[in-house]
């Protein structure tokens, strides 16, 4: 699985280039955001004209029931693609139909030397259970690691929560502990890959105020020159700390290169001053006390094992509710 959905169009441009082959690149629509730069200024048929196809989930499809943060990329999926010039069908349910959506997709993409889509709206595809979750050494699993952070916050301490399982699951722990909605934390329910620069600019105006950056790998592997950026800019106060499952948990269990690449020696290339990889309770236990004497910016890396709870709740109230409380309890 690549960095992020720009770098998947790229990947398929260079492989053509090398291949002459048509490459498809699977997305959910709200990563059609990440893909607009190199598909008007590499694959397009101005630039280059380098055919390829992107299959895209329809998340937020007018007429449905959806997450706040699908719901304005629903409406504009078709007219984006529009406004991009890139063609598109609606894949069908029926196998000999979608058969040959797909065909005349790869055919016209071929013919006019530009990307085609094919949307893929909810159910369209049955459920494929995972055979197995993949086996890892580690102890803890992303909720475990979760609420031994939240149990050590201070009462001024701020929150700031990568989209996904891990927003989730922090909104389940406050939920175990009578809090509906924390106002401490801010749940960053899209913009993926983004939760660090939130943080980063939440320490920079506080800088008397504890930040904690709860983020995923495949988050992070996403815009990974963010790391660069809060090293460079270096506030004290920011904790920065990775939930490495080696795989993107909350959309299916794709793999990503998590597990395979060293991030505290990264993070401490681009000027983090504490890094640590735990694996074990004890030492995430010690690493977060070592905060409390440590100037940051700080990362912990906290190599998890696969799985979560099936019965995650979410938040009832609106994003703009959630805003304005942390708002609020930030400048008290």
């Amino acid at each position: 699985v690549v960095s992020n959905e720009g770098a998947g169009v790229a990947l398929a441009a260079g492989c053509h280039l090398a291949s002459g082959e048509l490459g498809l690149v699977y997305m959910q629509n709200s990563g059609l955001g990440n893909a607009v730069n190199p598909l008007v200024s590499l694959t397009s048929q101005d630039v280059y004209g380098i055919p390829l196809l992107l299959m895209v989930g329809w998340r937020g499809e007018p007429g449905t029931n959806d997450e706040p943060q699908h719901l304005l990329q629903g409406r504009t999926t078709l007219s984006l693609l529009d406004d991009l010039e890139i063609g598109y069908r609606v894949l069908p349910t029926d196998t000999e139909e979608a058969i040959l959506c797909l065909r005349e997709a790869a055919q016209s993409a071929t013919s006019r030397s530009r990307p085609e889509a094919i949307i893929v709206r909810r159910d369209t595809f049955e459920s494929c259970p995972r055979d197995a979750i993949v086996a890892t050494p580690y102890e803890m699993v992303r909720e475990q690691a979760v609420t031994l952070i939240v149990d050590q916050l201070g009462p001024t301490d701020l929150v700031i929560a990568t989209t996904g399982g891990t927003s989730r699951e922090l909104h389940e722990i406050r939920r175990s502990n009578r809090v509906e909605s924390s106002e401490q934390d801010f749940l960053v329910v899209g913009s993926m890959g983004h939760s660090s620069q939130i943080a980063l600019g939440i320490a920079l105006k506080q800088p008397d105020r504890r930040v904690y950056c709860l983020d995923g790998d495949g988050a992070l592997i996403m815009h990974m020159g963010s790391l660069a950026v809060v090293g460079g800019l270096a506030p004290e106060n920011l904790a920065h700390v990775v939930l490495n499952n080696g795989c993107h948990e909350s959309v299916g269990g794709q793999p990503t290169v998590g597990l395979e690449i060293d991030i505290p020696a990264i993070a401490a290339a681009c000027g983090y001053r504490y890094t640590r990889s735990v694996t074990t309770v004890a030492e995430l236990q010690l690493s977060l006390a070592e905060l409390s004497t440590t100037t940051g910016p700080a990362l912990i890396e906290v190599r998890i094992s696969q799985g979560s709870r099936h019965d995650l709740g979410r938040p009832k109230g609106l994003p703009q509710e959630s805003k304005n409380s942390f708002m609020r309890f930030v400048r008290t």
